[in-house]
């Protein structure tokens, strides 16, 4: 397959896996849009073996901790990542196998960032994954929360400098990657309950206080945004917290999310009208 051709196959999954992030991905510039859409491809390759209900715990760990270890390479072995997956790989989707793919079209500079946040994630990942994502405290919520979603945004910002000579605040990062995904523990609560048996909500906690701890990442992110100069960039992060923002509303009001219409419309605004 030619480079032009992965990175049309590239930009297909990232469509077909997640239209959420397909869109800001397209704000971005040629060179920062591969590099994000591998990125996200990357990270989207391990959470389907994390997130996998025929998978047990035991073997998401062992695959994802063999993972993690790969990616430290400066190149992916990819027969060795074949192997790690083996005892699984009947169960995944075509987003985990060709992780080596993704690598291939993010820019070779570029790389070592990308391989570092996928492979510290990958290890988070993998202890969550063995403790049934279970967690019991704020600091639980912290550490999973950093691991699933803070990398992120310090990943992110260590592109963004990367492309653009923008410079972010570590902690403020954290916090855009943070909220958006308190809001989706707020929104997926009971589904994960019932559906997972798993509880991402500390011991004791009302909905009140995980409203709060939302509220209170997402004023982070609004703080983050600040610190953005380029206007692609800024496009690209201002969506999803937008979309946080009017979904976090929506449940305050008793909605279980925001509708297709207010996500074309918010999509429509940002794009057209910032």
């Amino acid at each position: 397959m030619t480079t032009k051709q992965l990175q049309k196959d590239a930009m297909r999954v990232l469509k077909e896996t997640s239209r959420t992030f397909y869109i800001p991905i397209t704000f971005l510039d040629k060179e920062l849009k591969l590099t994000v859409a591998a990125a996200y491809l990357a990270m989207r390759a391990i959470d389907e073996i994390e997130d996998h209900e025929d998978v047990s715990k035991e073997a998401k760990n062992e695959a994802l901790l063999k993972v993690a270890e790969l990616l430290k390479a400066p190149v992916l072995d990819i027969a060795a990542y074949n192997e790690a997956l083996a005892p699984i790989a009947d169960k995944m989707p075509e987003v985990t196998l060709r992780l080596a793919d993704w690598l291939e079209v993010c820019p070779q500079d570029a790389r070592a960032i990308v391989t570092s946040a996928t492979s510290e994630m990958a290890e988070g990942m993998a202890k969550w994954a063995l403790a049934n994502w279970q967690v019991h405290t704020k600091e639980d919520l912290d550490d999973y929360t950093y691991y699933v979603a803070g990398l992120v945004g310090v990943m992110l910002s260590e592109l963004w400098e990367w492309s653009a000579g923008t410079k972010t605040d570590r902690e403020l990062a954290i916090g855009y990657g943070r909220g958006l995904q308190a809001v989706n523990i707020l929104r997926n609560e009971q589904e994960d309950l019932d559906e997972r048996g798993v509880s991402f909500v500390p011991d004791g906690w009302t909905r009140a206080e995980l409203f709060a701890y939302a509220e209170e990442n997402l004023a982070k992110a609004d703080l983050y945004m600040k610190d953005l100069d380029k206007r692609s960039i800024k496009l690209f992060c201002r969506l999803p917290l937008a979309l946080a923002h009017k979904t976090l509303q929506a449940m305050r009001e008793g909605r279980e999310k925001i509708s297709r219409s207010e996500v074309e419309a918010t999509v429509e605004e940002i794009q057209y009208h910032q």
